[in-house]
């Protein structure tokens, strides 16, 4: 039987105000608040906020059957805690349906993957603490920034306990194969794989309301008749968009709400149900291992990462800002760390984009800058002020193996407070056990003697 497995992503990034080359040193605070405020609240209430009632809806009239997946940053968490907080109750309510599955990433929509492991493991950690906060549950299924995969990254996400991994359907990895199976890693083939179908995917999220497309109108019976036409071998179709499509990109006079609401209907008429992520790597066994040796990702034709680390200009904002990573990882100070993730997020460098896209357009027309250039002078011009503070914490003339023997002096004190713990645990229990024993003891010692008796 097939399954169609649905995954939502959000991700809004805390945008950077016009900062001069003159407040450097002078003004510590980059974020244009007026704008995050504006763009997420304007999002939240033409898309999240009636997304979220539209599946909550699809839910209870399908009786549980429908099913589907949130990938949500921590950035984007705390900017709808503080502008929307009513999305993060909706959000909780859909939790609570037991039909929603959350789906691990980085805290910050970062890179890191591709430069720090250290740095990708801790906004891992990060990220699921915060969503086992808000929604009580554990993220069991890895999602990388922007789809993001290679062997190495496999390696990672392996070792920090998952099971499975979304990512990119791209050609120049499939080749003749489909995406419509499960897969597993070479690095690693504990490590399951869910592959996204782009064409399906594109279709509602690009397409939808597009009156030039030959397909057009696209409704919820012919979709489902699309997919029910896929060969019957072919066990899982992954349907992996944008959470903006629903109100935003699609907008509700296009009719998607209506769309979407109708796709439980029809999928039952065809025999077709839905999954979750970890629900497809429990049931289904891998058919083949892929392997991946240069990072892909969703963006382009190219499928890779140039879209973000392409040019000059965003690889010197890059490997400029992860030159102080250590340090960072080093200091208390709660704003710099919090401007540390806030930096870091993919967003600064794909403004910094230069590439032609498949339509003649450039990545710049989804920036909020005039140009990459201007995008690249103003990160750096943040960026240099930051640095400047995370120097005055610890300097340059704090040698880097002067910094690395320090580092490492703090992580083995950190791995013997560990060990203590444990040991004082294990003691504590072994005390424990002991005196319930000795408590016991006496107790059965008179039961003994008024048998006696």
């Amino acid at each position: 039987m097939k399954t169609i497995c649905f995954y939502f992503q959000i991700h809004q990034p805390f945008r950077l105000k016009r900062y001069r080359f003159f407040d450097i040193g002078n003004d510590h605070y980059y974020y244009d608040d007026y704008n995050n405020d504006e763009i997420i609240t304007r999002i939240a209430h033409r898309s999240y906020l009636p997304a979220n009632q539209t599946l909550l809806e699809m839910i209870k009239n399908s009786n549980g059957k429908f099913k589907v997946a949130f990938s949500i940053s921590g950035v984007a968490l705390e900017q709808l805690e503080i502008y929307v907080p009513e999305f993060i109750d909706s959000m909780k309510e859909l939790a609570r349906t037991g039909c929603v599955e959350f789906l691990s990433e980085t805290y910050a929509h970062s890179l890191a993957s591709l430069r720090d492991p250290e740095e990708f493991a801790l906004q891992v950690k990060e990220h699921d603490d915060k969503i086992e906060e808000l929604f009580g549950q554990r993220p069991k299924v890895f999602r990388n920034t922007e789809l993001i995969y290679s062997d190495e990254i496999a390696c990672m996400v392996a070792d920090m306990g998952f099971k499975g991994c979304i990512t990119e359907g791209a050609k120049h990895i499939l080749g003749w194969k489909s995406p419509n199976y499960l897969y597993c890693s070479t690095a690693v083939p504990k490590l399951k794989l869910l592959l996204k179908n782009y064409k399906l995917s594109d279709d509602i999220t690009f397409r939808f309301s597009n009156y030039e497309w030959n397909e057009y109108p696209l409704t919820a019976d012919k979709y489902m008749g699309w997919i029910n036409s896929i060969p019957e071998t072919e066990q899982v179709v992954n349907l992996f968009m944008n959470y903006e499509t629903l109100g935003e990109l699609q907008p509700r006079e296009s009719g998607i709400f209506e769309f979407m609401k109708a796709l439980p209907y029809f999928a039952e008429q065809m025999g077709i149900t839905f999954s979750t992520p970890t629900e497809v790597i429990s049931k289904l066994k891998p058919v083949d291992s892929l392997s991946v040796s240069y990072p892909i990702s969703w963006a382009d034709e190219e499928r890779d990462t140039s879209a973000w680390l392409g040019n000059l200009l965003q690889n010197e904002a890059f490997d400029k800002l992860y030159s102080v990573a250590e340090r960072v990882r080093l200091c208390d100070d709660r704003r710099l760390k919090q401007d540390w993730h806030y930096l870091q997020t993919s967003d600064h460098f794909y403004y910094m984009c230069t590439k032609f896209l498949s339509d003649g357009a450039i990545h710049s027309h989804y920036s909020p800058y005039d140009s990459a250039y201007e995008a690249f002078t103003n990160y750096m011009n943040v960026l240099s002020d930051f640095i400047v503070r995370v120097q005055e914490q610890y300097p340059d003339t704090i040698e880097n193996e002067e910094l690395n023997s320090l580092i490492t002096t703090i992580r083995n004190q950190a791995a013997e407070i560990d060990v203590l713990k444990k040991e004082l645990k294990i003691a504590k229990e072994e005390h424990a056990a002991k005196r319930a024993t000795a408590v016991k003891k006496p107790s059965t010692r008179k039961t003994a003697a008024k048998k006696t008796e």
